[in-house]
């Protein structure tokens, strides 16, 4: 059998830490990425490209690539969303921050297929104007979305019917967590699409686009369930033509645009917005949330969720309620919210 024609499979980037490591005799500064992610994009029919944090060259970057994977790590800094730091956040990687939300900004902006992987979803949603629940501990009395360090913990989600993932993965799934941050608000355009037992979102996709998915699990550390990474490669195929035109357009562009490092924290209003899909969302003004509805209802009901919150303050104990609380889409892409209210919910566990 005659081996691939490996040029003509999609680039896949992959962001990377920039972090201390050790091997053989050195401990020196490295770009840094488990190898479970190359793995995953390569058996999915993809190559795999390493995204190093950078002060500069992003929307080049991007423009070389036919998809693009924002990878786990530490915690997006809370001024990135508008908010102080919780003690148990982590410090701030101003370079890698930078870094990804260029090269998010750069993706949507070419609608380039993008898979954000647990800190990737909640970069995706913080780039939106969303805000992130800093420590889920503070919240959830029982049990907690990671165990012991280095070790992932197995979490049953439900997934929106209907949804981009559910066509993917299922209604449910069994999936590998390690965070102890989560969306709070979503961002402008996102839509919600899967929930832990405890009301934790673990999932959001943007509507109207080739391929825009967050999961807050770690697809990649099941090695034998790549099926995001082929949806992604296989999105990242159907577009593989421009790649081209894309790298010749850059080249003046890229002259234009300032260093990575010099990109000013998202305002919490959501610097990077779909065009002509949803309205900006002022935190301090009134906002919707959108309420679980019986799938036998025919449509997606929304109701008032009251005064909403300044875009300063941490939400550290705030119900679970408020995960998922989205901006109202004026187009009407959001698809039909399928779950039961929180009620039907709690007898239907019974």
């Amino acid at each position: 059998m005659n081996a691939p024609d490996t040029a003509r499979r999609p680039l896949v980037g992959i962001s990377t830490y920039s972090t201390q490591a050790a091997w053989g005799v050195w401990r020196q500064q490295a770009a840094l990425l488990p190898s479970t992610y190359v793995e995953a994009v390569t058996r999915a029919g993809a190559l795999a490209v390493l995204l190093p944090p950078q002060p500069a060259g992003a929307l080049e970057a991007v423009a070389a690539l036919d998809a693009l994977v924002v990878s786990g790590g530490p915690d997006v800094d809370p001024a990135r969303y508008g908010e102080p730091a919780h003690p148990r956040t982590d410090p701030p990687d101003v370079l890698r921050d930078a870094w990804e939300f260029d090269l998010l900004h750069a993706a949507l902006t070419r609608d380039l297929p993008v898979l954000g992987v647990c800190r990737g979803m909640q970069v995706l949603n913080a780039a939106l104007g969303g805000t992130l629940e800093q420590h889920l501990p503070d919240r959830l009395t029982g049990r907690v979305h990671r165990d012991p360090p280095g070790r992932f913990a197995r979490t049953r989600v439900n997934v929106r019917p209907g949804s981009r993932l559910a066509g993917i993965v299922g209604e449910s799934a069994e999936v590998s967590c390690y965070h102890h941050q989560a969306v709070a608000r979503l961002g402008a355009g996102l839509v919600a699409t899967a929930w832990s037992t405890d009301e934790t979102v673990e999932a959001v996709e943007l509507p109207g686009r080739r391929f825009v998915l967050g999961v807050q699990w770690h697809p990649e550390n099941d090695t034998e369930d790549i099926r995001l990474f082929r949806a992604l490669t296989e999105a990242g195929a159907r577009g593989s033509g421009r790649r081209g035109a894309d790298r010749r357009e850059v080249r003046g562009a890229a002259a234009d645009r300032g260093p990575v490092g010099h990109t000013e924290p998202a305002d919490p209003a959501g610097k990077i917005e779909p065009a002509g899909r949803t309205e900006r969302v002022d935190p301090a003004g009134p906002a919707e949330t959108t309420r679980r509805v019986d799938p036998a209802e025919p449509a997606e009901r929304t109701e008032p969720a009251g005064t909403a919150e300044p875009a300063g303050r941490t939400r550290h104990a705030e119900s679970a309620g408020r995960a998922g609380r989205q901006p109202a889409d004026p187009a009407g892409s959001h698809p039909t919210a399928p779950h039961r209210d929180r009620a039907d919910r709690r007898k239907a566990d019974r």
